[in-house]
């Protein structure tokens, strides 16, 4: 993620990548909530003095805590694959198929532990180059904690964009970025890629859209599943979605929801 800025309108726009970490900040702050994020740091267990890198770090806020808390020992750092301030040690990259940049201390050496949130569910074009690379960043015994969407995750909504993008005559299956794997199917994933898994779950958790589905399907699906696709007729599929699932995810206050499954492993090299 990067800032960006604003236009007249106050709609934040994308950068190159098509991210704006302004819009993830209002339309998806629920990523790393304490509450959200509570079990998965509780897998990784980081302590003062590790060497952790973080694949995929969003816009910043978890790898920040992560940070304070190794360095507060001697050794301790932190480097996050995405360009954040804050954050002292970052960089832009494709996890599956990692380079990490040369000639830093920090960056050269092997590390404790890889830790993702949130991310490695993108990684849907080589999910085992993900675990290879996660490989080739960590000491013998390192470990990788991880939280992704996982099998029926975005249930309902991910259905109704493959329907309003297939009758106006796209294909979905190629214009969608999503990798939801089941338990069974990363574990398969982790052992071809000599992990051994300590914890391996997968956990429904209803999430709340403070903003509505409409925002949401802005900030994740319209430069993915609706990359190229001309403003006005992106337009007219978000509208079908959020109609086709406004029974299924607004109460009847108003309020949006979605239900998300979130597979969580621990995993030890």
């Amino acid at each position: 993620m990067s800032t960006t800025s604003t236009s007249s309108t106050d709609k934040p726009k994308p950068d190159a990548s098509g991210w704006s970490a302004s819009q993830y900040n209002k339309s998806a702050s629920f990523v790393y909530s304490t509450a959200f994020t509570a079990p998965l740091l509780e897998l990784l267990n980081a302590q003062p003095g590790e060497r952790i890198i973080d694949f995929g770090c969003g816009s910043g806020e978890i790898t920040l805590e992560l940070q304070k808390l190794v360095t507060s020992a001697p050794g301790g750092a932190v480097i996050a694959q995405a360009k954040e301030n804050g954050v002292t040690h970052a960089f832009v990259g494709d996890v599956q198929a990692l380079a990490l940049p040369v000639g830093d201390a920090v960056v050269d050496a092997k590390f404790d532990a890889v830790f993702s949130n949130a991310a490695l569910h993108w990684c849907k074009r080589d999910p085992l180059g993900v675990l290879e690379s996660a490989k080739r960043v960590l000491k013998p015994g390192g470990r990788i904690a991880v939280e992704m969407g996982g099998f029926m995750n975005c249930i309902g909504v991910r259905s109704a964009l493959h329907r309003a993008l297939k009758v106006r005559g796209y294909e979905p299956e190629p214009r969608d970025p999503w990798f939801f794997p089941s338990v069974e199917d990363y574990a398969q994933l982790l052992a071809t890629a000599g992990f051994t898994p300590i914890h391996l779950s997968l956990t429904p958790r209803l999430t709340q859209l403070s903003s509505g589905l409409r925002d949401w399907l802005e900030l994740f699906a319209r430069n993915s599943f609706m990359s190229g696709i001309p403003d006005e007729q992106a337009g007219e599929i978000i509208d079908d979605v959020v109609e086709m699932c406004r029974v299924d995810c607004m109460d009847e206050s108003g309020k949006w929801a979605m239900m998300y499954m979130r597979l969580r492993f621990l995993a030890i090299y």
